[in-house]
């Protein structure tokens, strides 16, 4: 029988209480980049860190596209195609939006 090893590693908090995941965490974890993590916060103060794995769907949003759906094929006749100004209207609200899915973040976000 063979006796189980717990392994042991530590990383440093950054002034933006960022981290970097240690190398023996991201391996045992099959972590890789932009794959998130899940913290669960046990009774005792300790925290179990696991790969996060996402749920089969939202339910209240599975029954709206549900809905959706099944109005759609009742009624055809109530779709329209999007017209050149609603993409010229959604094109001016998103037109200066820059967004950095890598960018650290702010002291606001955090």
């Amino acid at each position: 029988m063979l006796a189980q090893m717990a392994l042991e590693a530590e990383s440093t908090l950054t002034d933006r209480f960022q981290t970097t995941v240690p190398s023996p965490v991201r391996q045992a974890l099959h972590l890789g980049k932009k794959d998130k993590i899940k913290y669960v916060i046990q009774s005792d103060g300790s925290v179990l860190m696991k790969r996060f794995e996402a749920e089969d769907g939202d339910p209240v949003l599975d029954q709206f596209l549900s809905f959706l759906a099944v109005d759609m094929q009742k009624h055809p006749e109530k779709l329209q195609p999007l017209t050149a100004s609603m993409r010229q209207s959604v094109a001016s609200l998103v037109a200066d939006v820059d967004i950095d899915l890598d960018a650290a973040l702010s002291d606001e976000d955090e």
